[in-house]
């Protein structure tokens, strides 16, 4: 489980840096900025909810969309937010030195899926961060088969009365409260991903949803 110091020094910096009032949504869809992850789910991530998106192949890029995500965060001045569930992202990925992707993003460390499961916990509390992003698909099954459904409802509790979009990525499809599920569908070599704007080929299928078409907004919080 997480250290107990770890939540601490995580309070710790949400109260110092990111110090502004959550404000209400008006609006109901987070646009990522990536049109063609955008257009495939109808406008864009549903805000107060769940998205579960799995990435079966080890090969499909949820790396890289990690990667274009951040790089839209920076574009259109928005905070991110990573819990890294098995501590394996590579920021050189997000482009070169210096270019303020990074300055943009909260990446919170871990080693666990549990830890990561408490990390998001008191971020979806917090509210200051229109897109969370739990990345669970290198943890190890044994791992994930720990965290109780009850603890995926407890998350979605929690999101529905913030301004955030929560996207949980995963191997295999297990967030039961997950409002929308959509599915990686591309096994992709390095020669692929050395191709250029290859993220902007990233094969992206709605599996499930029990969403309605509404308004959206880029970035931020309204």
């Amino acid at each position: 489980m997480i250290a107990r110091g770890k939540i601490v020094d995580l309070r710790k910096l949400l109260a110092e840096r990111f110090t502004h009032t959550p404000v209400p949504a008006a609006t109901r869809r987070f646009i990522t900025g990536l049109s063609f992850l955008d257009q495939v789910i109808g406008g864009g991530l549903p805000k107060g909810a769940i998205t579960e998106l799995i990435s079966a192949q080890i090969s499909a890029g949820s790396a890289s969309l990690i990667h274009a995500l951040l790089q839209a965060a920076h574009r259109n001045r928005y905070f991110l937010a990573l819990i890294d569930g098995r501590d394996s992202f590579d920021p050189s990925g997000s482009g070169r030195p210096g270019n303020g992707c990074l300055s943009y993003l909260l990446w919170v460390r871990c080693t666990k899926a549990l830890e990561a499961i408490k990390a998001a916990d008191l971020l979806l509390r917090d509210g200051n961060f229109p897109l969370v992003i739990v990345d669970l698909v290198l943890n190890a099954p044994q791992e994930l088969r720990k965290i109780s459904q009850t603890s995926w409802y407890r998350l979605q509790r929690l999101v529905e009365s913030a301004p955030t979009a929560c996207l949980v990525l995963t191997r295999l499809g297990m967030v039961s409260s997950a409002q929308l599920k959509i599915v990686l569908e591309n096994s992709w070599t390095l020669g692929s991903f050395e191709e250029e704007n290859a993220i902007s080929r990233l094969r992206i299928r709605v599996e499930r949803s029990h969403l309605h078409r509404e308004n959206t907004e880029i970035g931020g919080v309204s």
